[in-house]
């Protein structure tokens, strides 16, 4: 079995839940808040985890009670920690609010800003290895753990959230891009909804393929996944649940995906396995701790 590498972001959550969200100028009683280990690198790392690969996490956290404490977290997921170092600055924090099942979010990156190429110079990555990385840290940093990985033989996975502009260099780096419609439109210069006929939203896809090898997985909520994998293409079904909390379920996704392929998984049965695992964790408030075990998902897929 391969390792699963993943190079990203450790944010500290705090989570608001209201019964809305508020309009801009205006204040709303909110019902609680909860403080929540989250960032997309760390979500992915304890998705990885919890369902049984070997998985470090390559990133930053500050010397503040925040970082002590997701420290403590992480380790606790059997996570390796050997590549987190610490920065003088705060660790990374994301504002969320929850209403209605739906979030939004405003990120601070904190520690997560400064996490360089040298922080993946020394990865030990190998051949069955899937390196997985976001877009919470800095993109040349993403590009030399991805050039590194694809030296050793390794699989790069790429989750390009919260989108931004991605050089044409990191995008031909990338061997599994996994984005929701809404991220495809925008690196594609075309807009593309959840809505969308297949047939559309695949053509898309075709536009962003940087290499005739390279699978991209378009991930559609409850109509389940599209994937292009090199000249093929093939559907995942959604499965439909009644959603608490919306936040990290990407992020379950890719970091299911990621311990599929280092377990030599093939795509089709990957994808589908890593459908069912964000459908529970959506039923579970906060990110980190709502990622699934093993033997949950099994359950899941045995009963249809």
């Amino acid at each position: 079995m391969g390792r699963v590498f993943v190079a990203g972001s450790i944010n500290m959550d705090v989570v608001a839940t209201a019964d809305r969200h508020p309009r801009v100028g205006e204040t709303v009683a909110g019902r609680q808040v909860l403080y929540f280990p989250g960032g997309k690198g760390a979500n992915q790392a304890v998705a990885a985890s919890r369902l049984g690969a070997k998985t470090t996490l390559i990133g930053r956290l500050g010397k503040d009670a925040f970082g002590a404490e997701l420290r403590t977290f992480l380790g606790g997921q059997g996570i390796d920690l050997g590549s987190v170092r610490e920065a003088d600055t705060h660790t990374g924090t994301a504002i969320i609010t929850v209403a209605a099942s739906d979030n939004t979010i405003v990120v601070v990156p904190g520690t997560n800003a400064l996490v360089g190429a040298d922080d993946v110079a020394g990865v030990p990555l190998t051949k069955g290895d899937v390196a997985v990385s976001q877009f919470e840290i800095p993109l040349p940093t993403i590009a030399a753990f991805f050039q590194r990985a694809r030296s050793a033989g390794a699989t790069t996975l790429l989750n390009p959230a919260p989108a931004q502009q991605m050089p044409g260099e990191l995008l031909a780096l990338v061997d599994i891009l996994v984005l929701n419609e809404t991220e495809l439109g925008f690196f594609a210069g075309s807009e593309v909804s959840d809505s969308d006929e297949a047939a559309k939203i695949i053509a898309v896809a075709r536009q962003l393929q940087a290499r005739k090898d390279q699978t991209i997985c378009i991930t559609l909520g409850k109509r389940g996944v599209l994937a292009l994998a090199g000249r093929e293409e093939f559907a995942v079904p959604g499965r439909v649940v009644t959603a608490v909390d919306t936040t990290g379920a990407g992020d379950c996704f890719v970091g299911a995906l990621a311990s599929q392929l280092a377990d030599g998984v093939p795509l089709r049965a990957a994808l589908a396995f890593a459908n069912a695992a964000a459908s529970i964790s959506v039923q579970r408030m906060g990110a980190g701790p709502s990622m699934p075990a093993a033997a949950e998902v099994a359950a899941v897929l045995g009963a249809g």
